[in-house]
């Protein structure tokens, strides 16, 4: 874990994500905390972790997502070098549907 990160407002905010009951609460705290571009800025590294764990190629990620090769790359990075939490997302999300 980054040490730069773990501070008591970061442990706040994870207590307050950590408390949504719903996908419609997901969209009204997430709306009033991010804007518009943030929030589709998290959502699209999402799907291309998403779709980097399904092998697919930089160029099918970038036409379907628009992401930048620069994004699909630290996204990339993220998933061999991080501290796998897309893995731990992806693996329980897989195990719900």
């Amino acid at each position: 874990m980054n040490r730069k990160i773990k501070t008591e407002a970061v442990d706040a905010l994870f207590d307050a994500i950590l408390c949504l009951k719903s996908r419609e609460e997901c969209y009204r705290f997430f709306e009033d905390l991010c804007t518009v571009n943030e929030l589709l800025s998290l959502s699209q590294r999402f799907e291309v972790a998403a779709m980097l764990k399904q092998k697919k190629t930089y160029l099918e990620i970038a036409e379907k997502t628009g992401a930048s090769t620069a994004t699909i790359s630290r996204v990339n990075r993220s998933l061999n070098y991080g501290n796998d939490g897309y893995e731990m997302v992806l693996e329980r999300l897989s195990r719900l549907s």
